[in-house]
């Protein structure tokens, strides 16, 4: 399985969970990000940290850190 952070530009992935716990993983899913949900990502920053990607209709900034506790499919 890969993470966010492992994806390319324009791709568009569904979250199959959240790695991690406690509040990192609370504010994760208060963005937005749970489980199904589509992500599009839209920009990676030229040394990769932040990616800009879009959930649920709108624009967010997600630092590598954060992306690599996403799982995807």
């Amino acid at each position: 399985m890969q993470t966010l952070k492992e994806i390319p530009c324009g791709q568009k992935v569904t979250v199959a969970g959240i790695a991690g716990e406690g509040a990192v993983k609370r504010r994760i899913m208060d963005m937005g990000i749970t489980k199904g949900t589509n992500i599009f990502v839209r920009k990676v920053a030229p040394l990769g940290d932040p990616m800009e990607v879009t959930v649920r209709g709108y624009e967010l900034s997600l630092r590598k850190a954060d992306a690599e506790m996403i799982l995807v499919v």
